[in-house]
């Protein structure tokens, strides 16, 4: 995973004590600690899905792993603490293997000593008065991750002045007093110090276990007994709070993902790749900074009881610059399983001939009540039933073809995808799945008849992963339906959850595969017609993420096609191209992905000049405003006056967040695809 991912699974610290300064004796691992080393190894050489060795090449990865892990924008380590380790590069096999884990433990106590040293050397410099002159043309880099370990104290003595700069610039951007600035850079590394000097030897176990099994793909992980409990937790969604999943970057809280039908999705002031700033609690309670604070004491200040409400301060996932945070709030809440139910309503298309009527069926995921299920319920609830009462509504309504939505659906239970698939097709297989042995096992759907033969679109983005990339895979390599959006995440493996002595570990057992042979993993499902998004690869899907396993193929196996939309693509394609070329709400989509591309590569530096930073920042957003602007004219909506406005969610001009007009004009123009295609087959 790029370290913008790795740290995704671990809550990394920004900690401990001096090279030179006394120190109490570092943490040292305990003989559970080092059994669950020996049996993850285990895991790894014996039930990997790859051909896993541990050997002194993997040893060479796993040991620069572990320095990424540790301190991914060489910020702490200097280049003699990296060399008097560098026996570990050749010896972390053994390391691992025989549960010898002294090293690695001594590794991170150095690293630790070199945290806390420099947090107090910031603290120090916090207090003596931050009079920092701004009008120099120096600019701090924004990724360090390919630069080289420093040579001695000096150079990162003249880093972390441009840090320290940099944070009380940015805070007072943001229209804190000189007062407030100084109190919140006080107490952010006052913070990060107290809780470096709790660190416990699991804490360092679950950092080391993160490198070794990133060394090998993204989503094979050891989880200690408190992640154990955590994770249950996520499973069993009975987690009362906003339901977001949290993954730590560098030393930011993000989004990684919005539980379907949670409070966060459901208020819409969330999107993933949102960083975390500060979390208060109630309408008024104090907003505490948790940049650098460890994902878990995040994720418990996030929680609290239902019907209580969590402000977060929040730095959109498109925002280039830092300093652009705004305050939301969610009432939090529990998810049950009607609140991620299949619903269905009727679009109308309007053309010269008429009104056309088109339905659209939201699939937030694939659910099944597995209890009422295993009880041998009959009226048990599945996202397969939902949906055939879904069609059977929109067909005593005359509608003229049907659009699935996909979008944000990443996934769920194997056998709802399966058994959707045949609600569109009569028996088949629907995916392939190869395990480590390279046998193959064949899933699909056994029985007869369908509910819906139909015109049949799909609709899907980026955040569609998994059993939704096994769904739209086979509808498209059945010729079943078009798919339409965005491509998919990427995620074609298959993971397990096996108890150890000490913790658990998921590991990656087993590849899905479409029933033309390709992968879904890596590559996702690339659409019939393609959607612009906002939605950057390099930060999500499967593909941003380092050692992910790679898109391969296996045999295809027999199955009937059922159309050929292949064959009005470019018809389908030209008078889609010809709607948004009109349409505000895509031309807005597209010129604001194209402007956050630029941004993104225009911007690998911030200028620590007052006036040239807010030059910056404001031309960013005079961009953002023109853009919006340009869209609510050309729908007869009155201008804003100020890009805030926009950010904060008044998209209508009342103070009021409005539904989502992007999400709202891909629904249409899905709805616009799927009747011409319609359309288009009914005259051959």
């Amino acid at each position: 995973m790029s370290l913008t991912a790795v740290i995704q699974r671990v809550t990394i610290f920004f900690l401990l004590i001096a090279l030179g300064v006394p120190a109490l004796a570092g943490p040292t691992p305990t003989d559970a600690q080092r059994q669950a080393s020996i049996e993850v190894a285990d895991s790894l050489e014996y039930g990997h899905y790859a051909d896993v060795t541990l050997d002194d090449a993997w040893s060479r990865r796993a040991f620069d792993r572990f320095l990424d892990v540790l301190d991914s924008q060489r910020a702490y380590l200097l280049q003699r603490d990296v060399d008097a380790f560098s026996d570990l590069r050749t010896s972390l096999d053994d390391a691992v293997t025989q549960g010898k884990l002294t090293r690695v433990y001594a590794l991170y106590d150095r690293y630790q000593q070199r945290v806390e040293t420099r947090l107090k050397w910031l603290l120090a410099r916090v207090d003596d008065g931050l009079d920092f002159d701004y009008t120099s043309q120096a600019r701090l880099a924004l990724d360090r991750e390919s630069a080289g370990w420093a040579g001695d104290e000096g150079a990162l003595d003249t880093l972390w002045h441009k840090r320290l700069k940099n944070a009380a610039l940015s805070l007072s951007l943001s229209d804190q007093s000189p007062e407030a600035v100084k109190k919140t850079l006080h107490d952010r590394y006052e913070g990060q110090l107290s809780r470096v000097s709790q660190t416990k030897p699991e804490d360092v176990l679950e950092l080391f276990m993160a490198a070794v099994t990133g060394t090998v793909d993204p989503h094979t992980e050891y989880f200690s007994p408190r992640q154990s409990e955590s994770f249950d937790i996520q499973m069993r969604l009975s987690l009362e709070g906003i339901g977001a999943l949290l993954q730590t970057e560098g030393e930011y809280v993000k989004v990684a993902s919005l539980v379907p039908g949670g409070p966060a999705a459901k208020s819409g002031v969330l999107q993933p790749a949102d960083r975390i700033v500060g979390v208060g609690q109630g309408k008024s309670g104090e907003m505490v900074n948790v940049v650098g604070m460890r994902l878990d004491d995040v994720v418990e200040l996030i929680r609290g009881p239902k019907g209580s409400t969590v402000r977060l301060d929040v730095i959109p996932a498109k925002a280039v610059d830092v300093t652009r945070s705004h305050v939301v709030k969610i009432v939090r809440d529990t998810v049950e399983l009607e609140d991620q139910a299949a619903s269905s309503e009727v679009v109308t298309v309007h053309r010269d001939d008429g009104d056309h009527r088109i339905g659209v069926i939201k699939i937030p995921t694939f659910y099944v009540d597995f209890d009422a299920w295993q009880a041998g319920e009959e009226d048990y609830r599945s996202s397969t039933r939902d949906v055939a009462k879904e069609i059977k509504k929109l067909k005593a309504q005359n509608v003229e073809g049907i659009l699935l939505d996909l979008r944000n659906n990443g996934g769920g239970a194997l056998q709802e995808a399966n058994s959707l698939v045949g609600l569109f097709i009569d028996r088949g297989p629907t995916v392939q799945v190869r395990d480590a042995r390279g046998r193959i096992s064949l899933y699909g759907d056994t029985d007869s008849g369908v509910a819906y033969d139909g015109p049949l679109g799909v609709l899907v983005n980026r955040l569609s992963a998994s059993a939704s990339e096994i769904f739209a895979g086979a509808i498209q390599d059945y010729g079943r339906g078009l798919i339409i959006g965005s491509q998919t995440f990427g995620k074609g493996t298959v993971q397990t959850l096996s108890d150890l002595s000490h913790g658990q570990i998921k590991l990656t057992r087993a590849k899905f595969y479409r029933v033309s042979g390709e992968s879904t993993q890596l590559r996702g499902v690339t659409p019939d017609i393609t959607f612009p998004s906002l939605i950057d690869p390099q930060t999500i899907g499967e593909s941003s993420l380092d050692n992910a396993l790679p898109w391969d193929t296996v045999r295809a196996v027999q199955y009937r096609r059922y159309g050929h939309p292949s064959t009005y693509l470019d018809t389908l394609k030209a008078r889609h191209r010809q709607r948004v070329e009109q349409e505000p709400n895509f031309l807005y989509l597209e010129q604001q992905a194209s402007l956050i591309k630029k941004l993104r590569e225009q911007q690998t530096s911030v200028s620590l000049n007052r006036e040239q930073r807010q030059r910056e920042m404001d031309a960013q957003e005079k961009e953002e405003l023109a853009l919006e602007n340009r869209r609510r004219r050309a729908l007869g909506l009155e201008p804003l006056a100020h890009w805030a406005d926009a950010r904060n969610g008044d998209t209508n001009g009342g103070g009021e967040p409005a539904p989502d007009p992007i999400d709202r004009a891909q629904v249409i123009e899905g709805s616009q695809i799927v009747l011409d295609y319609a359309r288009l087959g009914r005259s051959h």
